[in-house]
């Protein structure tokens, strides 16, 4: 007989995993106890040793749908051992290294009952089980215990209580269980005040309600997991524009829901790769084709894509059960603001947007967003890193095992923080873009969740070097504060990093080439960045080539006004006077002569409000101003660029006619080799003014741009041994140059990694960050 002690690490806690193993463990007959701790799950048993190898087996093969199983270490168990049976024993509070469990879309079962008039689930919209439900949105503490959560606020029933209790049945230790007698619940209100009665509408309940309310053109606030939705009729553009009116959300496109994959196969494209993303756990917003059936024009103006999720709680469900149309699911908040959560707040600030409310008394104590992932080639691309994904722990690769607890804070845009201990990185959910006051202090909130939930006290923090980002004042503050060492990280070093880590490049590996496109970051000697190529390792980087600097007239204002962009582009590549010579009727031409040209170049030759920026983002606003798209305002950095994608060409795309290919020009100055897009801007004036359509002017920029990257890498393949090349920053969301770059370098014979755990934007910045910092550290020690 052998006694041993067996330690289970990774995301087993409140996903059924301690049934599985009590099932298991009586299989075999087996003697002791299973219980959560701060570290994961300890089983102690005993019992033949051939007994226990094959239940540790199994327990790996049989694992729950939600449990991930990181690390199984077993040794002999020394201390007193009193079980002649095996039972499940209370959790035990100590040192917290578990990892916990994102929030999951209900599962099959869950779901049939909901809809079976013989269960006692029936209707009930907080229906959940070991396999599925709230997680992160409702706690408050680790263990996952129902005290630690925002259900703790419900006393169980009895039947709820035998379930709860019974280790063979589903609900066994599912934390959030609920029914209609002693579970949250959910009604209707009305945005004005006035009194919901059942007279009003032919409905079953307030639930069912509002799907009569969306036929009928409402707009309904909608509370759910992780916060609150506003929701209408995706098909009728008089609410959808209303919706925008009111949300002071212009242009930016609205998620949709529908209430079964084959509604969304009415309205778009949908591969096996993208139904299974629809239909797992995570239930991510999912960017697919459109076409076929027309949601409302004002749903995703100037793009090609629609973002569907499917249903993935029992109250949606139940509100779309008689829906055979799209709805609008979009964040319940006002521009730019984080997603309520409460219902007094929502009450307050959606009153005006919003005709009625479908409130529940479950406290969401995490705001968690919904996710948003594409699929490019056969490889999941994630854009935003939120429900379903967080708060999962990415694996580190060989070499980072054991570096000290380590905090990153991120950047100013799309910002996510991370943890960094024992080989893992935490990043936290999708918090939003900092600039914004309530979502700076909602950042500051879940950091400190955060650094209680996981106990994490950080030795280092590491921050942007942008002396400005709120996220790199607050961790200079924080590092004052606990006398900690801070490193400021270069933003696009952390790019890489993220994409090199996320791709398990040991820590040890040699260097490899980054090319990291975005709107821009902070360089050196404070200069703006955005169009690099770094010949980096996780612990520094050497700058081999860069894209032509150009003046951003007017700083941030050039990122929403696009036609900034175009006569800086257009002044830096001496085309100005050509163009007062040669294409004085062109459309661009007469736009920018209507502004103040004069007051414009006073500013960039003094350096007033004009930094300089190698950035490929602003390069992109400014091709599309030049043809035609979104010309004067945006309201979203990158709208101008995405609509721009959408009208590309495919024909001319893949024709490889050099005639069909915008050229760019190398030199080589200070060290440093440098792409010019002069070229580009004569071809594209020329083209302009022989009246080519738009879709072939943005496949001849799109297949130039790419031409130019894979040649640059070419050129640098000569100087430096280059055999793996990362395409990461927020430029590399685009699809066609994504494809293109990716598949030429292939055929170079390269290594190309990209991102998928991660966003390739600054979401992913945070795990770069603090993945360098460790590095750093490892070496100075």
């Amino acid at each position: 007989m052998a006694t041993e002690e067996i330690r289970v690490c990774g995301i087993v806690q409140g996903v059924g995993f301690r049934p599985t193993v009590y099932r298991l463990a009586k299989t075999y007959g087996l003697c002791g106890d299973v219980c959560n701790d701060g570290e994961g799950v300890l089983i102690r048993v005993s019992g033949s040793e051939e007994a226990i190898t094959e239940f540790l087996a199994r327990l790996q093969t049989e694992c729950p749908p939600l449990a991930r199983i990181n690390q199984l270490t077993r040794t002999t168990y020394e201390g007193e051992f009193k079980f002649d049976d095996f039972v499940i024993s209370t959790s035990v509070n100590n040192t917290i290294k578990t990892e916990i469990t994102p929030d999951a879309a209900i599962c099959p079962q869950c779901q049939q009952e909901i809809f079976d008039p013989f269960s006692r689930f029936y209707r009930y919209p907080f229906t959940n089980c070991t396999h599925c439900g709230p997680r992160l949105s409702i706690i408050r503490a680790i263990p996952y215990d129902r005290c630690n959560t925002s259900m703790s606020a419900f006393v169980m029933c009895s039947e709820c209580g035998k379930e709860y209790h019974d280790v063979e049945n589903r609900r066994f230790h599912a934390q959030p269980v609920g029914c209609h007698v002693c579970g949250p619940a959910a009604w209707l209100e009305r945005a004005d005040g006035k009194s919901v009665t059942a007279s009003m509408f032919s409905m079953l309940d307030d639930v069912d309600a509002v799907c009569t309310l969306l036929q009928k053109g409402e707009i309904v606030a909608i509370k759910g997991l992780g916060g609150i939705h506003l929701a209408c009729d995706a098909t009728q553009e008089t609410v959808v524009q209303k919706l925008r009116q009111r949300k002071k959300r212009y242009h930016k496109p609205f998620a949709l829901m529908a209430r079964n994959v084959e509604i969304i196969e009415q309205y778009c494209i949908v591969n096996a790769k993208e139904k299974e993303l629809l239909t797992s756990s995570a239930a991510p917003i999912v960017l697919l084709q459109a076409i076929g059936k027309k949601v409302a024009p004002s749903i995703a103006s100037g793009q090609s894509t629609l973002g569907f999720m499917l249903p993935y709680t029992p109250l949606h469900h139940l509100i779309l059960r008689r829906m055979n149309r799209p709805i609008v699911l979009t964040s319940g908040n006002l521009a730019d603001e984080p997603q309520c959560i409460d219902n007094d707040e929502a009450r307050e600030k959606l009153g005006t947007i919003a005709d009625y409310f479908l409130f529940h008394n479950r406290e969401i104590i995490n705001r968690v967003d919904d996710s948003v992932v594409r699929v490019v080639g056969d490889k999941v691309q994630t854009i935003r890193r939120a429900r379903g994904y967080a708060p999962a722990a990415i694996s580190l690769p060989s070499g980072f095992d054991n570096v000290p607890q380590i905090l990153a804070m991120g950047s100013e845009l799309k910002n996510t923080f991370c943890l960094l201990r024992e080989g893992k990185a935490i990043l936290s959910q999708h918090l939003g873009d900092l600039e914004n006051a309530a979502a700076f202090n909602a950042y500051q909130e879940n950091l400190n969740l955060y650094l209680n939930l996981f106990e994490h006290q950080p030795e280092i923090i590491a921050i942007d070097k942008h002396p400005e980002y709120l996220s790199s004042k607050l961790g200079k503050e924080l590092a004052d504060t606990n006398k900690i060492k801070i490193y400021p990280i270069q933003h696009h070093h952390a790019h890489i990093a993220a994409c090199m880590a996320e791709n398990g490049i040991p820590l040890d590996s040699p260097p490899i080439l980054g090319i990291a496109l975005d709107g821009l970051g902070y360089g050196h000697n404070g200069t703006l960045w955005g169009g690099e190529f770094l010949l980096a390792d996780y612990r520094k980087f050497q700058r081999l080539a860069t894209f032509k600097s150009v003046a951003m007239i007017g700083a941030k204002q050039a990122i929403y006004q696009p036609w900034r962009n175009t006569y800086a582009q257009l002044v830096a590549a001496n085309l100005w006077d050509d163009c007062e010579q040669k294409y004085t009727d062109l459309e661009i031409f007469k736009f920018l002569k209507n502004k103040p040209l004069k007051l414009l170049n006073q500013l960039t030759e003094k350096g007033i409000n004009s930094p300089p920026a190698s950035s490929v983002g602003r390069l992109f606003d400014a091709v599309a101003a030049a043809i035609g798209i979104y010309r004067d305002e945006c309201s979203y950095e990158g709208q101008a660029a995405i609509a721009m994608e959408a009208i590309v060409d495919v024909s001319s795309l893949n024709n490889d006619k050099e005639t069909l290919i915008y050229p760019f020009s190398f030199s080589f100055l200070d060290s440093i080799y440098c792409i010019d897009p002069r070229p580009m801007w004569q071809a594209l004036l020329n083209d302009l003014q022989q009246q080519i359509p738009q879709s072939i002017m943005a496949a001849k920029f799109h297949k130039g741009l790419a031409n130019t990257i894979v040649g640059m890498v070419k050129h640098l393949s000569q100087e430096n041994l280059i055999s793996q090349v990362a395409l990461t920053g927020g430029v590399f969301q685009n699809r066609i140059l994504l494809e293109q770059v990716t598949k030429e370098l292939q055929i170079l014979g390269i290594k190309v990694l990209t991102h998928s755990l991660v966003p390739a934007n600054d979401g992913g910045l945070s795990l770069g960050q603090a993945v360098i910092a460790a590095a750093q550290l490892i070496h100075e020690s």
